[in-house]
C-alpha cells in the first residue's frame, strides 16, 4: 500500500480509495488569486461524464491536442451524466490503463479528476483542466445536475483553471453531433480566456451551439438561464410483470423564450455561449439582510 496516496497496486490493474488528502502547494497554486499560463507548455488533464469511450471525449482530446502536445485523459469506465458534484467515498476506485496517457476509473468524474491530479499526474501535476465535452448542451439548471460541470469544478477547487465543455443537440443532431464546431473553436476560445488570467474559484462553462461551423454567429459572455421547474417530470410506467417503475425526463412541450442575454439565449442565437462560474454560492445581498435580521 502507497499510504501517502491510499492506493493498492494490482495487476492488471489498481484500486484506490479516496481519503482526505490536504491540497498540497503545488505550482498551480498562486497567491495572486489569478495565474498566467504558457499554453505551449501546458500540461492538460481531461475528463468527461459520457464516459471513457465517448466521441466527445476524443474531441476533447482534439480540442486539447490543439493547445498543447502534453495531453492526459482520465474519465469514466461508465456513462455519468447526472452525478453532479458527487465522490466516491464508500467504493474503492478501479484504474485501468487503455493506452499511453488515457486511463478508465470506476468512478464518478469528480473521482477522475482526483485520480489524474493526486495519483497518475501526483508528481508532475496539470496546468489546465477540461472536461467534456458532453454530448447535450449544459446551461441553466443543467449546471447544478451535470457531471460535466462537476470535473471542471473539482479541477479548480484543486487550483487548476477548468473549462466545461459541451455540445448543443437537437432530435435532428443526436446521431450526428455537429463535433467540428467544437474543433473548430475550441482552442481558440480556450487560449484567449486564459490570456485574461482567470480568477481563482472560478470556472469556465462553454457551450457550442448545435450548427456546423459555418453557422456560427459569434460568441456570448452570458449569465446562467432559467427554464423553469415545471419542465421537470416524472415517466411511470410498468414492467413485464406489472410492476411500476419511473423514469425523470423532461416534457417537450414548447418552452418559455430564453432570458435576454443567457446561455439559453446565445444557444438559441447559434452562438457559442462562455459563462464564468464560481465556487462560492453565497446570496452576499440575502446574506446582509439576513444578518440584520437574525442579529
Amino acid at each position: 500500500m502507497d499510504t501517502q496516496n491510499g492506493c493498492y497496486d494490482f495487476e492488471p490493474g489498481v484500486f484506490c480509495w479516496v481519503s482526505g488528502l490536504v491540497p498540497l502547494g503545488l505550482a498551480s497554486l498562486h497567491s495572486s488569486g489569478t495565474r498566467k499560463l504558457n499554453p505551449k507548455s501546458m500540461r492538460i488533464l481531461i475528463t468527461n461524464d459520457d464516459g471513457i469511450h465517448s466521441p466527445g471525449l476524443d474531441v476533447c482530446a482534439e480540442i486539447a491536442r490543439g493547445i498543447s502536445d502534453d495531453v492526459w485523459i482520465v474519465a469514466p469506465e461508465t456513462d455519468q451524466s447526472g452525478v453532479s458534484h458527487s465522490l466516491s467515498l464508500n467504493d474503492p476506485l478501479r484504474l485501468r490503463q487503455i493506452e499511453e496517457r488515457r486511463f478508465a476509473v470506476k468512478g464518478t468524474p469528480t473521482d477522475c479528476v482526483v485520480m489524474g491530479v493526486r495519483h497518475i499526474l501526483f508528481e508532475n501535476p496539470p496546468d489546465l483542466v477540461l472536461s467534456g465535452v458532453n454530448r447535450g448542451r449544459n446551461v441553466a439548471e443543467d449546471v447544478s445536475y451535470s457531471g460535466t460541470i462537476a470535473g471542471a469544478i473539482e479541477g479548480t477547487i484543486l487550483g487548476f483553471p477548468a473549462f466545461a465543455l459541451s455540445l448543443s443537440i437537437s432530435a435532428q443532431t443526436r446521431q450526428y453531433p455537429n463535433w467540428d464546431t467544437c474543433v473548430h473553436y475550441g482552442p481558440d476560445l480556450i487560449r484567449k480566456v486564459l490570456a485574461q488570467e482567470i480568477p481563482r474559484n472560478v470556472l469556465i462553462n462553454v457551450n457550442f451551439p448545435d450548427c456546423p461551423v459555418s453557422d456560427v454567429k459569434g460568441v456570448s459572455v452570458a449569465a446562467q438561464g432559467n427554464r423553469g421547474s415545471e419542465l421537470l417530470k416524472v415517466d411511470p410506467r410498468h414492467d413485464g410483470r406489472g410492476n411500476p417503475y419511473f423514469w425523470i425526463a423532461y416534457d417537450r412541450r414548447e418552452r418559455p423564450p430564453a432570458g435576454k442575454g443567457t446561455d439559453l439565449a446565445a444557444l438559441a442565437d447559434n452562438r457559442i455561449s462562455v459563462t464564468p462560474l464560481r465556487l462560492d454560492m453565497t446570496d452576499e445581498p440575502f446574506m446582509t439582510k439576513l444578518a440584520m435580521t437574525l442579529k
